[in-house]
């Protein structure tokens, strides 16, 4: 671009002299012929660089190497012609602008008239003093008129010529091909125009690649084996790939202890080798009797896991568990764990394997405590000899010493279930005499007064006894003592025990029923195919007849309870008939209801109907559960309420100093930020002056001192409050472990974590990181505190029996302690607080609001959960947090 002219200043009195004027006019006229040189020269020039950087992609991209010679030499002729003959065609006739040319630019350009630049050249023709006059006034005023001459900028109008933009195409292109070549430009440009008859193609250079592949199970990542050559270790059964490209000599060969492995070609100048490597030793890379690389690899081997029992296995403290405490070890990693209990009287027979379950994926060293269930299985009561058994990714076995201990067994009080269950451990121990044991069952059959002449009972029985004698196949005596079992635990449990079992199953046949009739509803619209409507009259007949049958369920079960208490005759809690009866007419108009949603297809009253009855059915089973315990195991059930409350009130505690910290912190943030906006401020107007500012300085700190002493005993008093937290959390942790045998490691995180918060507030620190850290220890130990207690006790959180262990999340809902929330979620509440079924059988029908499906109720306390998890990581925006409190506060 043409810069601007300059204002040229008019001549005489204040003015610039003619010869300055002259020179300035000398510098315009060149600038304009050189902007008019431009625009004749660059719309003729474009095609001739537009061909030539269409040459340039071609041979940045290598693409002339692809051709035979021949074709690429017609290929050079060809651009050199197509270059050379836009270059003529768009030059031919072009001249340079002249000296006029230029002046009338700069007229135009300027807006002038008249030629006022050819004044200041020409000449008077005669001497004439009143002519010389009038002649330098008019040269005068013709300076006048150019001092404002300006050259313009050029335009070539190019544009026009190329309407479509090649040219920006063509700087694309160049630019990206530019990229794609890389460090390799001049070299590929250099063989763009030295075609293949000039000389052999040049070889590439050689380039080796070697690396390790450890097994997966490893985790390990690649090795890279250094291409000049040296040593590593790497483990056994590691794949080992090497390749090789350019140079030349044929295709090499990998040596491993004198064995060669030819390469395989990969193209005309790539070849490839892979081994796997069991043992160590030297390994060389050869090519053409010469030798590429070599390394030493030690070869590491795989180690199989060690196991052992961490102490003697035996009986679970509480319950009717097999204790089996373990802790195993591997270089690798873990891969399965089991346990193998083998019968001492039959060392012989096919083991009991119990699968123990790691903590994490494969994991190097892990330690725990398994508690199975096995009181129901044969080997129940009998001695037997435990061996662990660990496996590690390459399917190594480790195995541990063998540890003698006796299968807890659970213990029955019913005459008949007592002989059966001898029977059953008799047939474990000696399967093969069935004899005896066909002649015991004979002989409770022949008395069925002893089980109460109950049917099933004895068909049972003969059942079991006709196998023994008929099937010889050594699977029926497991088939005989898996009847065994359910005779037996029938006659332990009594008549109320079948119910439940028919009445779950019935509860269980109608919800799939209830699914079933919901996925077959069509749309309105679909209702006058026939098909349809036998279908769906079908499934509803179906739904009926699940309704009735569990109407008949509950009628039995109700009955069976009735006996049960009368037989108990129970002085201290007296049977009350009219509390059964209320109870039944509640159940009996439930599932009226439900038959007639069913019957009008309203699936989703039936379904609350249903949940509403199993809530009514749960509470029957509490409060019959809570009359049978024993006192000491109310109390201590109580002492479990009430430290899960301990264990809310410190989450609820630990979190107000959490928010303090923050407030805190805040405060710091903006008190500093203020004084930095200040100190901006007075650097950017300089005001007040050096001396005043430094006296205000002075007169600042004072303050600022006054400030500290306040903020130090803030932090003073949270961390009294931090230590009094964790004395009570030391406190607690003894009195649990003294109420259920086992601490949670989520409270032990916690006090570490409160002790690390307490010496950052002692030391004048941060202590938001520590303080958030025993947040959520405290959340996670209330959890494993809900659900060691549902295993010991039947309970949950809230007091229920089978409760869901993961609604302990320490959360702080109105009420001060589990206890409260117990009894109130136990009057009939959701976990909001609302009243969410009906209350001790009768129907609550001023309540407006109902919670009925478990699904939903299920999902409330997830949410309740979620929000306290997120309320507790302080380091989220203050408008999400504030939200999240919003929330917590109104539900």
């Amino acid at each position: 671009m043409a810069r601007r002219g300059r204002v040229l200043s008019p001549g005489g009195p204040g003015g610039a002299t003619p010869e300055r004027l002259q020179a300035a006019l000398r510098r315009r006229r060149l600038l304009a012929r050189l902007a008019l040189g431009w625009e004749a020269v660059w719309p003729r020039a474009w095609p001739v660089l537009g061909a030539i950087g269409a040459c340039l992609v071609v041979a940045l991209l290598d693409l002339p190497q692809q051709l035979p010679p021949v074709l690429h030499i017609l290929l050079l002729l060809l651009a050199a012609g197509a270059v050379g003959w836009l270059g003529w065609r768009g030059f031919r006739g072009v001249r340079l602008p002249g000296p006029a040319e230029a002046e009338r630019r700069l007229e135009r350009q300027s807006g002038l008239r008249h030629r006022p630049i050819a004044a200041l050249t020409d000449r008077p023709t005669d001497d004439d003093p009143a002519a010389l006059a009038l002649w330098q006034a008019h040269r005068q005023r013709a300076a006048v008129q150019i001092r404002g001459l300006r050259v313009g900028v050029p335009r070539p109008g190019l544009p026009a010529r190329d309407p479509r933009a090649v040219r920006a195409a063509i700087a694309l292109s160049v630019l990206a091909a530019l990229v794609v070549a890389g460090a390799e430009a001049p070299e590929r440009l250099l063989r763009a125009v030295t075609p293949a008859f000039a000389g052999p193609a040049p070889v590439p250079a050689l380039k080796l690649e070697a690396w390790v592949t450890p097994p997966g199970y490893t985790g390990a990542a690649p090795i890279f084996l250094d291409p000049a050559g040296g040593a590593a270790t790497v483990p056994a059964g590691s794949k080992l790939q090497v390749s090789v490209s350019g140079g030349h000599g044929g295709a090499p060969e990998l040596l491993m202890d004198a064995q060669a492995t030819p390469f395989r070609a990969l193209d005309g100048s790539s070849f490839a080798a892979e081994a796997v490597l069991e043992h160590g030793g030297r390994l060389t890379v050869r090519r053409g009797g010469g030798e590429l690389a070599r390394w030493a690899l030690a070869v590491q081997a795989d180690a199989p896991p060690r196991v052992a029992f961490a102490e003697p296995p035996g009986r679970a403290a509480r319950g009717l568990g097999t204790r089996l405490p373990w802790r195993a070890e591997d270089d690798w990693g873990l891969a399965a764990l089991r346990a193998e209990l083998r019968l001492k009287a039959r060392p012989d027979a096919p083991p009991l394997v119990v699968e123990l379950p790691l903590p994490g994926a494969n994991p190097k060293q892990a330690k725990g405590t398994a508690s199975p269930d096995l009181s129901a299985h044969p080997w129940a009561g009998l001695e037997v000899v435990a061996t662990l058994l660990a496996k590690d990714g390459a399917g190594q076995q480790g195995a541990s010493e063998a540890a003698g201990l006796t299968l807890p067994e659970r213990s029955f009080n019913h005459a008949v279930a007592k002989r059966l269950i001898a029977v059953r451990k008799e047939l474990s121990l000696e399967p093969e005499r069935r004899a005896p044991a066909r002649r015991e069952l004979e002989e409770i059959a022949r008395a069925p007064e002893a089980f109460e002449h109950d049917t099933a009972t004895y068909l049972a029985l003969r059942s079991a006894r006709s196998r023994l004698i008929l099937d010889r196949r050594p699977e029926a005596v497991e088939e005989v003592q898996a009847i065994l079992w359910e005779v037996a635990l029938a006659l332990e449990e009594g008549r109320d025990g079948r119910t439940l079992r028919a009445l779950q199953q019935a509860r269980e046949a109608l919800r799939q029923a209830m699914e079933q009739a919901e996925q077959q509803q069509q749309p309105a619209q679909q209702e006058s195919d026939p098909e349809k409507r036998e279908q769906q009259d079908a499934h509803r007949a179906e739904l009926e007849k699940r309704i009735q049958e569990l109407r008949d369920a509950i009628r039995q079960h109700l009955e069976a309870l009735a006996e049960k208490l009368q037989r108990e005759n129970a002085e201290a809690i007296p049977f009350d008939p009219q509390s059964r009866l209320m109870d039944q007419r509640e159940m009996d108009r439930k599932t009226r209801r439900m038959q007639e949603a069913a019957r009008e297809g309203r699936m989703e009253d039936a379904k609350k109907e249903l949940a509403e009855l199993e809530e009514m059915l749960k509470a029957l089973e509490e409060g019959r559960a809570q009359r049978a315990e024993s006192p000491e195991r109310q109390q201590q059930r109580q002492r479990g309420q009430q430290q899960m409350g301990v264990v809310q009130d410190m989450v609820k505690r630990q979190s107000e100093m959490l928010d303090r910290s923050h407030q805190r912190a805040e405060g710091n943030e903006r008190e500093r930020a203020a004084r930095e906006r200040q100190q901006r401020l007075q650097q950017q107007f300089r005001w007040p002056p050096d001396s005043q500012r430094q006296q205000q300085g002075q007169q600042g700190q004072p303050g600022q001192q006054a400030q500290d002493p306040q903020a130090q005993a803030d932090r003073d008093q949270d961390g009294r409050r931090q230590r009094a937290l964790r004395r009570a959390l030391g406190e607690l942790m003894q009195q649990f472990g003294d109420l259920t045998g086992e601490v949670p490691d989520g409270l032990g995180k916690a006090d570490q974590a409160m002790r690390d918060a307490q010496e950052q507030l002692g030391q004048g620190g941060d202590a938001r990181d520590a303080q958030q850290r025993a947040l959520r220890a405290l959340q996670e130990g209330g959890r494993q505190m809900a659900q060691s207690m549902q295993r010991q006790f039947g309970m949950s959180q809230d007091g229920d029996e089978d409760g869901d262990p993961q609604d302990m999340a320490g959360e702080n809902q109105p009420g001060g302690n589990g206890q409260d929330q117990a009894q109130n979620q136990g009057e009939g509440r959701d976990p909001l607080g609302r009243r969410s079924r009906d209350v001790n059988g009768n129907a609550d029908n001023g309540s407006d609001t109902r919670v009925p499906e478990e699904a939903e109720l299920l999902r409330t306390r997830r949410l309740q959960e979620e929000l306290r998890r997120r309320g507790g990581e302080r380091e989220r925006p203050a408008e999400e947090l504030d939200y999240i409190d919003r929330l917590l506060k109104r539900f």
